[in-house]
């Protein structure tokens, strides 16, 4: 099992390619302090982030069904490996996976819906309404509709 030497508090940051790995590296100031991974789905983001800090999972959703089974082992592969003590998801499934591999490790979890879900929340998000401690909607009205949290825009 890898373990950290250092006393940090270790995050895991998911989240899939395109607008939302934009997202997700527009927060990475927020995590200062802090030992953080990256999850995604786009392996060319070792070309800005650590490769020893990025860790790839196969892209999948509801539509692909073996292909989200091997999202599965892989998320679970890397939740479990890592054992991080904060799980930040922009999403999409493989987001909604890590918070709910990670809340079975005792992880606190919050999920940010895309800033493209203006009338409502996304699959992934509706998912992890019922099991991260924070899923947050980047729209007021969205938030105001559905109970997630609204604390302003990423982008």
């Amino acid at each position: 099992m890898l373990t950290s030497r250092s006393k940090k508090p270790v995050v895991l940051a998911v989240s899939s390619g395109g607008g939302h790995w934009v997202q997700m590296r527009r927060l990475v100031p927020a995590f200062q302090g802090a030992e953080v991974h990256f999850a995604t789905t786009d392996a060319s983001a070792a070309d800005v982030i650590d490769p020893t800090r990025l860790h790839v999972y196969p892209d999948a959703n509801k539509e692909t069904p073996l292909r989200l089974a091997l999202c599965v082992l892989r998320i679970a592969w890397i939740v479990f490996l890592l054992r991080p003590q904060v799980v930040v998801s922009t999403g999409a499934a493989g987001g909604f996976l890590a918070i709910r591999l990670a809340r079975l490790i005792g992880a606190r979890t919050m999920f940010i819906d895309s800033i493209a879900n203006a009338r409502k929340l996304s699959v992934s998000a509706q998912l992890s309404m019922g099991v991260a401690d924070r899923v947050l909607s980047q729209w007021p009205g969205v938030a105001d509709l559905t109970g997630a949290e609204y604390r302003g825009a990423v982008i």
